[in-house]
């Protein structure tokens, strides 16, 4: 699974950092931003936590297009 933060969405709240730290950081810009470019097994329920806990539903799936 593979997830992104949209920036223009983004209030750099950090509620998806604080539910799922492995996964989400604040970065310099102070937006919200994903650190894994694919989510390990053990932290998808935290990722998925995050992203339907996000306010403003800046975080997306990233589906991949074969």
């Amino acid at each position: 699974m593979k997830l992104k933060v949209n920036k223009d969405l983004c209030i750099g709240c950090g509620a998806c950092q604080a539910v799922c730290p492995e996964v989400f950081e604040i970065e310099d810009d102070g937006f919200a931003g994903v650190i894994v470019d694919e989510i390990k097994e053990e932290l998808k329920e935290d990722a998925i936590d995050a992203k339907e806990g996000c306010p403003t539903g800046a975080i997306e799936e990233v589906k991949d297009s074969d």
